[in-house]
């Protein structure tokens, strides 16, 4: 920019008029959106649940962030699509940031900067981590108005690669890079996430599979004794260790079933079967199920066993599931197994829409503080969505979408002496929108 005529090399003139382009706006924010979240994120108290779990090392006396606080200045950057620690450094002083932490626009104090987060990430001990992953479980529970008869648990893991010596990364010959795999797990209908746990970049096993499990559905039957439990996984998760857990335990499962010898020749006829009835003209696919026992050398009992078989263009294909759930074969296949698909998505909206992988601490114990935080943003966003309207398009929309649209919206905030006020656009495209969540968040909860 030129410092005499403040005009920005390279912007050509608009109608014979040159463009003078300046920094002088006044005190601008680029989020005001942010507010809706800081509204949500009281009411949860994300922050005060997470940092009721550490103990704070530092003098009090020479304190200028509260543990709450700083926690609360990352869980909003990273819903607002800042997810590194130097953003802290470039948004210390952004009024809405300020304002959604408690602080005033102008007179109040910056607030904190990249090392102090990077402290915060570095505080947390193992023991610590533990009370704060049962805290999230504890706020998922609360978050519910009343008891449910049925929760509907998905549990999967993501691939999150890993570039240096990170501490939990190995080698995974299956996505071809050095990672973690953290498992996921959310609630079916409602998308909302129980627990994210970091771990190593390999398979986990049938004991660590029945420990996740033990320590996330006791917590939850401690809140909900009478609650119908049912957990649903990929073939990852079908171990016998798990299956055994959860049928001492009350606790209905669907797992896939990776299939073998013995498998397909049980179900050698009906293939043959539909192979028959595709060249006969009954359809472009024809599917068939079965339904039947079978024991596993690793089980010591027999479980039931559902068989999906289907003939099409690329030939024959057969998949398996157990279960311990009552029902038709096809019922269960379709209408129960194949919707946990639907984790995908909540596993994208946590890892792409929210950068969560960006786990790149070397220790395992900053980075889980990371997934942690990272979940904290992604309650925000499920929040600020789950209040719209069930008819409006913004109860569908996709994590990013309403960041865009809702989030990132520009305003100029003025102190003044007995108010703060913030100006938004004119022209702002998505007014409605943001005004009728604004006047719903107003409003005191049920």
């Amino acid at each position: 920019m030129g410092k005499d005529t403040g005009i920005l090399p390279g912007l050509p003139a608009v109608g014979g008029k040159p463009l003078h382009v300046t920094f002088d706006g006044g005190r601008l924010t680029s989020d005001a959106g942010i507010l809706l979240l800081s509204v949500i994120e009281q009411r949860l108290k994300l922050a005060e649940r997470l940092a009721a779990c550490l103990e704070d090392p530092r003098d009090p006396d020479r304190v200028r962030h509260e543990l709450a606080e700083m926690i609360r200045y990352r869980a909003l950057l990273i819903a607002a699509g800042y997810p590194d620690g130097n953003d802290c450094d470039a948004l210390k002083a952004d009024p809405a940031f300020k304002m959604a932490v408690g602080r005033l626009p102008e007179s109040g104090a910056d607030l904190c900067s990249q090392p102090t987060i990077s402290r915060l990430e570095n505080l947390p001990g193992p023991t610590a981590l533990k009370r704060m992953m049962a805290a999230m479980v504890e706020l998922f529970c609360d978050s519910f108005d009343q008891v449910p008869r049925r929760i509907l648990l998905d549990i999967d893991d993501t691939e999150d690669r890993v570039h240096g010596g990170q501490q939990l990364a190995l080698w995974n010959a299956h996505y071809d890079s050095r990672c973690f795999l953290p498992i996921h797990i959310y609630e079916a209908t409602t998308g909302k996430p129980v627990a994210v746990i970091l771990r190593p970049g390999k398979t986990p096993d049938g004991a660590e599979v029945a420990l996740v499990l033990r320590h996330v559905i006791r917590r939850i039957r401690a809140r909900w004794p009478a609650v119908e439990i049912i957990v649903r996984g990929d073939s990852h998760y079908g171990r016998p260790e798990a299956m055994a857990w959860c049928e001492r335990n009350r606790v209905g499962y669907i797992f896939g079933l990776a299939g073998n010898k013995v498998l397909l020749r049980q179900v050698a006829p009906l293939a043959e079967n539909a192979a028959l009835g595709r060249l006969a003209g009954e359809g472009d696919k024809v599917r068939c199920y079965d339904d039947f026992r079978y024991a596993a050398k690793s089980w010591t009992v027999e479980r039931r066993v559902i068989a999906r078989i289907e003939a099409g263009p690329q030939g024959a294909d057969s998949r398996f599931i157990v279960t311990n759930l009552p029902g038709l074969a096809k019922s269960l296949y379709e209408k129960v197994y194949c919707a946990r698909g639907q984790a995908e998505n909540l596993i994208k909206a946590h890892k792409l829409h929210l950068a969560s992988d960006r786990t790149s601490c070397r220790k395992a114990t900053a980075n889980q503080f990371r997934l942690l935080i990272h979940t904290a943003a992604y309650w925000l966003l499920l929040s600020l969505r789950g209040s719209a309207p069930r008819n409006s398009f913004w109860r569908e929309a996709q994590f990013d979408t309403i960041r865009l649209c809702l989030i990132k919206v520009a305003a100029r905030v003025t102190e003044r002496v007995t108010r703060i006020k913030i100006a938004l656009p004119s022209a702002f495209p998505y007014r409605a929108g943001f005004t009728d969540l604004a006047g719903r968040l107003a409003k005191p909860p049920p």
